[in-house]
C-alpha cells in the first residue's frame, strides 16, 4: 500500500466485499470506519450506528410541546424526565385553539394565508371582512400629546372656567379625584404666574435704577472748566479756549492786560493754567506720564 515515497498514501475500504486502496477514503461520523467513495454512505455500508444521527420528536398529548428521543436511552425515561420538568398543560390551549375572525357571526379561521391586520385598529380579521365598513373599525388611534401632563388639565379646566357653569354630577371618588387634580394644578398655575410677575417687576426696577445711576454717573463725570479771569464755566477745554481767544485776548495789545495761556492735559483734556499744575496734575493722576 502505497508508493516508496509515500508509504502511508491511501487506506483499505472497511466493507468486508470491497476492501479497496483508496487514496481519498471517507470516514464515517458515526461509527468511524474508513470507506471508498461507493460505500461511503451509511446504507451501503449499512452503519449499525445511525439511529445517533436520526431526530425523533414526540408530540405531547398533554402541553402540545416537541419532545425529542435522545439515543442510546430509553423512550420512557426521557418521558418521563418531560413531565416532571418540561410539561405545562396550560400551554395546550394556546397551540392548540386556532384564532377566529373577531367580527361577530364570522366562523373563519385565522390561517397564515387568510390573515389580514387592518392598518387602522391593527386587528387581524378575514379576508372577507379586511376594509374597514366590513368589519366597522373604530379608526386609528389619536397618539396622545408628549409634554407636562398637566397641561391638557390646565387647558380643560380654562374652558369649564370659560364656558357657562353646569349642574354638578353626583361626587364620587373618580370625579372628587379629578377636581382636587384640577385644583392643585390650577394652585401650581397661579403660583408660576405670580412668581414670574414679581420677577419681571424686579428685573424692571433694577434696569430703571442701572440707567438712572449710569446717566447720574456720566453728568458727574463730565468736567467743567471755569475761566480764570471771569469764572465763566464751560463744558470741554475747547469752548474754554475760544471764549479765552474771543474775550481776554482782545486786550492783550493793551498796556497792562495780562495774556492767559491755557495748557490741556494730553490726557484728559483738563486745562490748566500754570504749567506747573499740569505737571503736578500729570504725575499725580496718570502715573507720570503724558502719552494720551
Amino acid at each position: 500500500m502505497g508508493t516508496p515515497e509515500f508509504p502511508n498514501l491511501g487506506k483499505h475500504c472497511s466493507f468486508e466485499d470491497c476492501k479497496l486502496i483508496d487514496f481519498l477514503p471517507f470516514t464515517c461520523d458515526c461509527c468511524h470506519q474508513v470507506f471508498c467513495l461507493e460505500h461511503r454512505s451509511y446504507n451501503r455500508h449499512s452503519c449499525p450506528k445511525t439511529d445517533r444521527r436520526d431526530v425523533t420528536v414526540v408530540i405531547c398529548p398533554l402541553c402540545a410541546k416537541g419532545v425529542r428521543l435522545i439515543p442510546d436511552q430509553d423512550p420512557n425515561i426521557t418521558w418521563e424526565i418531560h413531565v416532571n420538568t418540561e410539561c405545562d398543560p396550560s400551554n395546550y390551549d394556546k397551540v392548540t385553539k386556532k384564532k377566529k375572525c373577531p367580527v361577530p357571526g364570522c366562523r373563519e379561521l385565522l390561517t397564515f394565508s387568510n390573515t389580514i391586520k387592518c392598518r387602522d385598529c391593527l386587528v387581524d380579521h378575514c379576508l372577507k371582512h379586511r376594509f374597514g365598513p366590513d368589519h366597522k373599525c373604530s379608526g386609528p388611534k389619536k397618539p396622545e400629546p408628549a409634554g407636562f401632563p398637566f397641561v391638557g388639565l390646565l387647558s380643560r379646566s380654562r374652558k369649564e372656567e370659560k364656558g357657562p357653569k353646569k349642574a354638578l354630577p353626583p361626587t364620587t371618588s373618580s370625579s372628587s379625584w379629578t377636581t382636587s387634580l384640577l385644583n392643585a394644578a390650577s394652585s401650581v398655575k397661579a403660583s408660576a404666574e405670580a412668581g414670574m410677575t414679581k420677577l419681571s417687576n424686579e428685573i424692571n426696577h433694577a434696569w430703571k435704577t442701572k440707567s438712572s445711576s449710569s446717566s447720574n454717573n456720566g453728568s458727574a463725570n463730565r468736567q467743567i472748566e471755569q475761566c480764570p479771569q471771569c469764572g465763566a464755566k464751560f463744558s470741554s477745554v475747547s469752548s474754554l479756549i475760544d471764549h479765552v481767544e474771543k474775550v481776554h485776548e482782545k486786550g492783550g495789545n493793551r498796556p497792562g492786560a495780562k495774556k492767559v495761556v491755557i495748557d490741556a492735559c494730553p490726557k484728559c483734556s483738563r486745562g490748566f493754567v500754570d504749567p506747573v499744575a499740569l505737571v503736578e496734575h500729570i504725575e499725580r493722576e496718570h502715573g507720570g506720564t503724558s502719552r494720551a
